[in-house]
């Protein structure tokens, strides 16, 4: 028996959705960076990226230097690049 679904909470989605603000489509790559003035050089966060914004994420990511790497999501047919 699943006590949130029996307590009518919404369940949640198992689909990985694009970081971009204000999106939700299906996320295939993950972006990797940090922010050298705060993190340890071998620190990575992720930004997930659908197709349709992978590159906008990179761009912004890459002016404010703090892009490493992309890599496709595992389990997702995403390319690098």
């Amino acid at each position: 028996m699943d006590l949130l679904g029996s307590l009518g909470q919404p369940q949640a989605s198992t689909e990985v959705q694009c970081s971009r603000k204000g999106r939700r489509n299906r996320a295939e790559h993950q972006l990797l960076w940090n922010n050298p003035k705060i993190h340890t050089p071998e620190r990575r966060k992720i930004w997930l990226a659908c197709p349709e914004h992978l590159d906008w994420l990179e761009t912004y990511l890459k002016e404010r230097l703090l892009y490493r790497q992309t890599l496709p999501l595992p389990g997702t047919t995403g390319g690098t690049e």
